[in-house]
């Protein structure tokens, strides 16, 4: 008895603990400041400014406590003077938080994201991603805006090249990946950088792949394919969420309550802040939403957006509040969030920029040529590649990406130097033995003069091998910047075809910002390797590449199209009622053959239903065998897909091993494939790994939809019927599948 009352004693006790522990200390400071504060200081600390040019209006504003963020603001001088203001002049001395859009590096520049992508190397990612976040919060910089989690299925639209791609999977993966990166082991750290995950939601679908676009998307699909990759990142510990321009069904996600309250904050849990893309909120008035700034201050903030980049539709919240609209309560709720994330970050503590800034420092530039090598894709080689230079005395380098130190850095380089640039041409002239032989021909991507042809053929004809260095300019992609051709621009093809006449091996070397329409060129050339661009390390990079110093590893994380005419195309589509089997193209159509004689099945006349290259494709230097894949179910909930792959060729190299399941029959229909995991593997010439693949059950499931009309709601679930599972090179699988049921 005695015992069992000390036990009933000690139980008391330690509710009575547990219901008297005091709240968090972040929640502490928040509340008690929030009590000090006046309602114009709660107001300006959601407002976001622009901070790139000195002012001493802006000054006098942050002094009166009237702006909480600052982005913009990368001089390490300029960002302490503010800091000094809000921290040291202001009533409160509320710290500044400074964004900033560093999207792929900050000086050190590294590929692209639909670059990085390429990698399928997270861990590469989220090491490239810290080196970013020490050089950025060297002068002061405490906020990125990226990632960038947009599914992108239309290589016409800029932006994708922010991201990582058509997958939702791969898209989540290296989104997370990158979160780790900015934010570091611990945000007060005063490396730390606090990621801010975009475009909520949704935004890669526009109409056309034009930029801003409508989306219409129905609320299975979105939370299927697009909203995903933001709860992963959330899930690594994302602290901002970036509304995106676009509407979906109507409404722009600056007013939508139903992603920024229902999803985001009620059913995710997210306790970070909602900031708008720059001027969302006013661009509710052109949107045809709002009739004016007003009204669009009363919508955006109701949807639950709280800090407002350079939008200025916060002036009228104390109208509405006069009008009884909004309390001041409502007002302290998104204070409260805004605040949380500066006491998290250590702003209090920390609030100014380093004394002293190293960029470009070794380990930097080491890590950036790393990631450049292993986004490189092989997509075409007959033996060209790697080059011998020993044999390839004379190498003709010809093109306007050659030598072209600015444009390889990419779009968002608002940081990057180009006179840091190593470019291919620089490289080879370097690091070869061989005579360089430089006729750019075209000045820059978009060039259509033939002034240079004549000299760059009779180079060529001299020469035993031509590189030729095509794509676009870095001004061609990113936002804003979307294409309604995708083929080489300018004269590039011309030029290609001159130099095959010649009779020299061509490697063909694309760095864009996009997938683009290269089937032409490809017929002409003995290799083609593919590099996003590829920043700051691009020409050491490709150079070990080429020459073989690194073996190619990269895999696409976008469908290659054809024809601009078969975007959106992308590898997990939805199966049709009359798949196509043996299509039939134009040229082979006899004429006046009767309508339906051949066939009636899903296919583009032109170019049949396949992609120039699938999705997850990359050759290498060396060979890779699968043996048949074997399924371990571990439990209920957990299995391990496994198979062995063997090395067949002469050389070292790593293999990205790509698990894909298949549901064959449901409640709805699902995709023909679906990437579920993967594997980056290094395996030596001879050599055999057993490559082993987790997967869930819980990943099988998808959101259902009911379509009673009196009852129509969504749920996510599993069914219960027979799938599929390969693990493969690449998303164009060949090899059988092994098939099984989640219940037995």
């Amino acid at each position: 008895m005695q015992s069992k009352a000390i036990y009933i004693l000690t139980l008391s006790l330690a509710v009575l603990i547990t219901a008297c522990s005091p709240k968090d200390p972040i929640e502490q400071k928040v509340d008690q400041l929030l009590k000090q504060m006046t309602l114009d200081e709660k107001i300006g600390q959601m407002r976001q400014l622009e901070g790139g040019m000195m002012s001493d209006d802006l000054a006098g504003q942050i002094r009166a406590g009237q702006v909480g963020s600052l982005l913009n603001c990368a001089n390490p001088q300029d960002v302490n003077y503010y800091q000094r203001i809000a921290v040291e002049d202001s009533r409160l001395g509320i710290p500044l938080l400074m964004g900033r859009d560093v999207i792929h590096g900050f000086k050190t520049i590294y590929p692209i994201p639909i670059g990085q992508a390429a990698t399928w190397n997270p861990d590469l990612i989220t090491l490239a991603s810290r080196q970013t976040a020490m050089e950025a919060t060297q002068v002061g910089i405490r906020w990125t805006f990226s990632p960038m989690v947009d599914v992108a299925r239309d290589a016409r639209w800029g932006r994708l090249a922010e991201g990582y791609g058509e997958d939702t999977y791969l898209t989540s993966v290296m989104g997370a990946a990158t979160v780790r990166g900015y934010q570091g082991d611990s945000l007060n750290d005063p490396t730390a950088m606090a990621a801010c995950v975009k475009h909520f939601a949704a935004y890669g679908a526009s109409e056309s792949g034009r930029d801003y676009n409508t989306t219409w998307i129905p609320e299975i699909m979105l939370r299927d394919v697009y909203l995903p990759p933001f709860k992963a990142c959330l899930d690594a510990g994302a602290q901002t969420v970036m509304c995106s321009f676009n509407d979906i069904n109507g409404l722009p996600s600056t007013a939508n309550s139903h992603l920024n309250i229902d999803i985001l904050r009620n059913e995710w849990g997210f306790d970070g802040l909602l900031v708008s893309d720059w001027g969302s909120s006013s661009d509710l008035v052109p949107h045809g939403l709002c009739a004016d700034k007003k009204e669009a201050c009363m919508r955006s903030f109701k949807a639950g957006l709280e800090l407002e980049m350079e939008g200025h539709t916060w002036d009228y919240l104390k109208e509405w509040m006069a009008e009884g609209k909004i309390t001041e309560k409502d007002i302290d709720d998104c204070v409260r969030d805004i605040l949380r994330v500066k006491f998290r970050l250590g702003l209090f503590d920390h609030p100014y920029s380093a004394d002293t800034t190293l960029f470009y420092q070794s380990e930097a530039l080491q890590l950036a040529q790393r990631t450049v090598e292993e986004s490189a894709i092989l997509l075409k080689n007959d033996g060209v590649l790697p080059l011998d230079t020993s044999k390839c005395r004379t190498i003709l380098i010809t093109g306007p990406l050659a030598d072209a130190p600015k444009e390889q850095l990419g779009t968002w380089i608002f940081d990057g130097e180009p006179e840091h640039s190593i470019t291919p041409l620089a490289a080879f002239r370097n690091m070869s033995g061989a005579d360089i032989v430089f006729e750019p021909c075209l000045n820059y991507s978009r060039d259509t003069s033939h002034a240079m042809f004549a000299k760059t053929i009779a180079a060529a004809r001299k020469a035993d091998v031509i590189l030729y260095f095509a794509g676009e300019e870095a001004i061609l992609s990113g936002e804003a910047r979307c294409r309604a051709d995708i083929n080489l621009p300018g004269a590039q093809s011309l030029l290609m075809a001159e130099l095959a006449k010649t009779g020299k091996p061509i490697v063909l070397v694309v760095m864009a910002g996009r997938p683009l329409t290269i089937g032409k060129e490809l017929n002409l050339a003995n290799a083609v390797l593919y590099s996003f661009h590829a920043g700051t390390m691009t020409g050491p990079g490709l150079y070990n590449v080429m020459t073989g110093i690194v073996n190619p590893s990269g895999k696409l994380p976008m469908t290659m199209p054809k024809m601009v005419g078969q975007v959106p195309i992308y590898y997990n589509r939805h199966n049709t009622g009359r798949p196509a089997t043996t299509p039939m193209l134009i040229d082979n159509i006899p004429v006046g053959c009767p309508q339906f004689s051949i066939g009636q099945s899903s296919y583009h006349l032109e170019v049949g239903d396949q992609p120039l290259f699938p999705f997850g494709y990359g050759l290498s230097y060396t060979t890779f065998e699968y043996s048949a894949v074997e399924l371990h179910r571990i439990d209920s909930e957990n299995f391990v897909a496994s198979c062995t792959v063997t090395n067949t060729g002469e050389r070292d190299g790593q293999e990205i091993v790509q698990l894909y399941t298949h549901q064959k029959s449901g409640d709805l229909v699902r995709p023909i494939k679906e990437l579920k995991g993967f594997t980056k593997v290094f395996i030596p010439k001879g050599e055999s790994r057993v490559v082993e693949i987790p997967f869930t059950a819980s990943q099988l499931g998808y959101w259902h939809q009911s379509f009673d009309q009196h009852d129509s709601h969504v749920w996510f679930a599993t069914d219960d019927v027979d799938y599929e599972l390969w693990l493969a090179p690449n998303s164009n699988v060949q090899t059988a599948p092994v098939s099984f049921r989640l219940h037995n």
